[in-house]
């Protein structure tokens, strides 16, 4: 029996290939392969050596040769096949144990590797008769199989195939993403995004089994590209049930929100169905938690708590007493934890402290592909925004207007966002028309409104929006502008000596 050994991770590599050995493999490899397993006291003999070619162009050329690829692609039950390698002198490579030039950790041309997915994908079109190993973690388990009376069975040979093919596709994507990021002719949109790339190619992988997807009887599961992390790969969760499609979904968006609200004090929100239901500041984060989950108490039953400070027991007791899904914090003090261990269902999610960022593309399924934007963000700043109305936001306004459209740009289209004192005491989600949004985020702020701010998340086409916002006692509006009819509405805030502001943009969210 004989078996490759090319690799570029040479974690658990001398272990493993010492476990071959005992079990009677020849070992062949090269390069650093080669060095590492000679200097661990192993015999093997280099590529070099069975080919009878010496490595050229710098090492570009090392396994790419009939003697190597002949011993791998070889059909075992097809008697021609095993003739030709009889008469070249070929004997079989029964298992390939390979992995890649580290390009995700060193982009470059010289990094990407062409060899060794010559070697995986002729190894894995071959499971039938060769096993194709190429990760490190598999090094043991394929070990068990060898030593064990079925030995590597067609099923775990199959796996293993498949999880190689995998790997060459996750690398290819790499590289492709590398062209596209670094590509000189990329026009860059005057918000500062390049264009969309020609073709998408996403590797990723199954990491987290979920409890269901967004219905019970739906499977659910969270997926990582292969090549990248997030916040959920560090976060710990402390307790609870196993988290939903829906409990996931919710929580990124809660901590979307909460990240958007600035880190210049503490914030909470309050996510129900990716909406949120509440959303504060205050001096302490204990304050803005009671705000939040004060803007609309009906509504916060069964939500998702997000915080931008650690939360503290003075924060837990009050938590404790609501009825919540998941709380998502930087951090949790050991008394905090004590106190919300009581609820036994409650998850706890603490992210750590990792940087937060919007994301870079939005993604969604349609039939037969998929609809791919660059994210929202709100990177249009205050200081580009004009005043529209004879009377200029105060100060104070101004900064529940600045809060009320960070939160705005963040509810589902079409929104009324009603702010009073750092507190969304209002919000309309969702409805077909912003009249209706207006009524209900009045109704909801019950008189809170009165000398607050209001945001709507695209233009008013008529005055009827702006009057739902007058009747809540909205004294300040923020909108994007840029409807037809902007003189009717300009003119009604004016009558009602409502101060408004033009953003030039817009937040539609779906």
């Amino acid at each position: 029996m004989r078996a490759l050994l090319s690799v570029s991770d040479k974690s658990g590599l001398v272990p493993f290939a010492r476990g071959l050995a005992e079990l009677g493999f020849e070992l062949v490899s090269s390069g650093g392969t080669y060095a590492a397993l000679t200097a661990a006291g192993l015999n093997a003999r280099t590529v070099s050596d069975i080919t009878g070619a010496d490595e050229m162009l710098d090492g570009r050329v090392k396994t790419l040769h009939p003697v190597i690829h002949g011993g791998i692609l070889a059909n075992r039950s097809e008697p021609d096949h095993m003739q030709q390698l009889v008469d070249r002198e070929i004997t079989p490579i029964d298992l390939v144990v390979t992995n890649l030039y580290p390009f995700v950790a060193a982009p470059g041309i010289e990094n990407i590797d062409i060899g060794g997915p010559t070697m995986v994908r002729a190894a894995a079109k071959n499971h039938d008769a060769v096993a194709i190993v190429v990760d490190p973690a598999d090094y043991e388990p394929v070990l068990d199989a060898l030593r064990s009376d079925d030995g590597l069975t067609p099923l775990y040979r199959r796996s293993l195939a498949r999880k190689a093919f995998a790997h060459t596709a996750a690398y290819d994507a790499a590289i492709v993403s590398w062209f596209d990021e670094t590509d000189p002719a990329a026009t860059v949109s005057e918000t500062g995004a390049r264009e969309l790339p020609a073709s998408l190619h996403l590797s990723l992988d199954r990491v987290h089994d979920l409890r269901y997807g967004e219905n019970p009887h739906q499977t659910g599961a969270r997926y990582r590209f292969t090549h990248g992390s997030g916040w959920w790969d560090s976060a710990t969760i402390h307790q609870g049930k196993e988290m939903s499609y829906l409990n996931v979904y919710d929580t990124e968006a809660a901590w979307n929100l909460v990240n958007s609200l600035g880190a210049d004090g503490p914030a909470a929100v309050v996510m129900k169905h990716a909406n949120p239901c509440g959303a504060a500041l205050g001096a302490t984060i204990a304050e803005a938690y009671a705000r939040a989950h004060g803007g609309d108490t009906v509504s916060a039953f069964g939500g998702i708590v997000a915080t931008n400070r650690s939360v503290n027991a003075a924060m837990a007791t009050e938590v404790a007493q609501a009825f919540t899904e998941v709380v998502v914090a930087p951090g949790f003090d050991a008394e905090a934890l004590e106190i919300l261990s009581a609820k036994k269902n409650l998850r706890l999610v603490e992210v750590g402290d990792v940087a937060w960022a919007p994301l870079p593309l939005q993604m969604r399924s349609i039939a037969g592909g998929m609809l791919v934007q660059h994210d929202d963000s709100l990177q249009n700043d205050v200081s580009e925004w004009r005043t529209v109305t004879e009377r200029e936001p105060t100060e104070e306004e101004m900064v529940d207007l600045v809060f009320a459209w960070r939160v705005a740009a963040r509810v589902t289209s079409n929104t009324i966002v009603l702010v009073k004192d750092g507190q969304a005491v209002g919000i309309g989600a969702g409805q077909q028309n912003r009249r209706d949004a207006g009524q209900i985020a009045a109704e909801k702020a019950a008189g809170r409104a009165v000398g607050g701010a209001c945001a709507s998340d695209a233009f008013f086409p008529f005055r009827d929006g702006l009057d739902a916002a007058a009747s809540a006692g909205a004294t300040a509006v923020v909108q994007p502008g840029g409807s037809i009819r902007d003189d009717e509405v300009i003119a009604a805030a004016n009558e009602q000596g409502i101060a408004m502001v033009f953003t030039g943009r817009r937040h539609f969210r779906h």
